[in-house]
């Protein structure tokens, strides 16, 4: 029985019980898999970011300015950058986004000392460009024939490169940097901070890109969908996404994890989320949401206590 009424042909919690979703693995990984991402990182390093502030606004006790920097194979990244205005900062947290982009910054997060950058991953938002397609079902598919140049790959140097950005800015506190990022961006997050120590914590909310196989197999209406359709045409794509599965990353995992995973989701399915969980190698803390990319009766109680428990989290006892 489906935990809610939906709409869907398919019903968004896949059968699976809690104990079923605690015990998803993680897929073999290819014999190079750590070779593969350690050497994209040290590449990403030797990017300098050039990064431009340009002042906006105060707004929410922050001072808010548009940024842009320099990311990997010519990409100019743009989005926001929140500095306190009226406290010292003290840490510094980079926040990704889902597959719908972002309009503007989040400014409910209030991480006590927190600056907060927000980029848009390249192709997405603020860094559309003519060279990538912005709708999620064809942006996921981009570059995949090859997994040196697949546009994954890329949106985490992206990341990376925004790392590089708040050591440059904040070099007094450049111990002292986390990630968030939510759906598309926990996906993201979870296969790019194990690779990154320069990152100490990490929250992943409904992340995707979790165990592929399991994932394909699912049905979705979100980018796995899109994934799936390709493949029918193109066999190579699993070769690719084995070195894109969060899973198999997240068990190189140091950081501490605070994940926020669902129950019930129709766009990233439950056990591709709990299958990064699962597979996290350091400390985590596990944070049960009622459902994920669907508005429910609880939803707006769990998302206040999620926040106050990564106030929590990033705060200043925590770093």
């Amino acid at each position: 029985m489906s935990l809610f009424d939906h709409y869907y042909s398919y019903d968004p919690g896949y059968g699976y019980s809690l104990d079923d979703l605690l015990s998803v693995p993680a897929p073999q990984e290819p014999a190079d898999f750590s070779r593969f991402w350690r050497d994209k990182y040290q590449k990403a390093l030797t990017v300098s970011p050039q990064f431009s502030l340009n002042y906006q606004c105060l707004r929410a006790g922050y001072r808010v300015y548009d940024i842009s920097y320099q990311s990997t194979d010519g990409f100019r990244i743009a989005g926001w950058l929140l500095e306190p205005d009226a406290q010292p900062i003290t840490r510094s947290i980079v926040v990704g986004h889902g597959y719908g982009g972002r309009e503007q910054p989040d400014f409910h997060l209030s991480i006590p000392g927190a600056a907060l950058l927000f980029p848009c991953f390249r192709g997405i938002s603020r860094s559309r460009c003519e060279r990538l397609p912005e709708q999620p079902n064809q942006h996921v598919v981009q570059g995949i024939d090859d997994p040196n140049h697949y546009v994954i790959g890329g949106c985490i140097e992206d990341l990376w490169l925004a790392v590089t950005v708040l050591v440059e800015r904040y070099p007094a506190i450049a111990d002292k940097i986390g990630y968030m990022g939510i759906s598309f961006g926990g996906g993201i997050g979870a296969l790019a901070a194990p690779w990154d120590a320069r990152i100490k914590r990490v929250h992943l909310n409904v992340p995707t890109f979790g165990n592929q196989p399991l994932r394909l197999s699912l049905p979705t209406s979100g980018s796995a969908a899109a994934l799936k359709a390709y493949s029918q045409h193109h066999h190579n794509v699993f070769d690719t996404l084995a070195y894109y599965d969060a899973a198999v990353s997240a068990r190189y995992a140091l950081q501490p994890l605070h994940a926020a995973v669902a129950l019930f989701d129709p766009v990233v399915a439950p056990p591709g989320q709990f299958a990064i969980y699962n597979a996290w190698a350091a400390e985590k803390h596990l944070f049960i949401l009622d459902a994920g990319h669907f508005d429910y009766p609880r939803q707006h109680d769990q998302e206040r206590q999620l926040i106050a428990e990564l106030q929590h989290f990033f705060g200043e006892s925590s770093l």
